[in-house]
């Protein structure tokens, strides 16, 4: 496992992301709210953080949905995973969507998304006229599963 230095900005009351297990891949990220924001059914939010990071080059933060949220309340997020840049110095906003048939309050410090640190890499476009054939081919959308 590999560990990288990230620097952060913290505007909000609350600890910093934080691992809950040793072997836990994302950090449970919380609210950063001056009232508690109720989702409707079908209702999405822009949620602060009131975090800021400086990722090194080549690394990207993923923010994802918190399984236990998703279970229990139907509570899950619009662009997952959302992506957050190694150059982007801004804070960390989380879109909340409430996909359950009850309303569902989201309180100021409240684990609302888990983020992962990864590195990526970039692509270099190879333009060709044909590609490789394969056993599978052009197959897809569950063309191997049975209906």
């Amino acid at each position: 496992m590999d560990r990288i230095k990230v620097k952060i900005i913290n505007k909000s009351r609350h600890e910093l992301p934080s691992y809950e297990t040793p072997s836990s891949a994302g950090m449970d990220v919380r609210a950063s709210l001056d009232a508690p924001v109720t989702l409707n059914p079908l209702e999405r939010a822009l949620i602060p953080t009131g975090l800021h990071i400086q990722l090194p080059q080549g690394y990207e933060c993923q923010i994802r949905p918190r399984s236990g949220l998703a279970l229990k309340h139907g509570i899950s997020l619009v662009n997952t995973p959302g992506t957050v840049d190694a150059d982007y110095r801004g804070e960390i906003g989380v879109i909340v969507i409430n996909l359950s048939n009850e309303p569902f309050v989201i309180n100021d410090g409240e684990r609302i998304c888990q983020m992962v640190i990864t590195n990526y890499t970039h692509v270099h476009w190879e333009l060709v006229e044909r590609l490789d054939e394969t056993v599978r081919g052009d197959g897809g959308f569950g063309h191997t599963g049975v209906d």
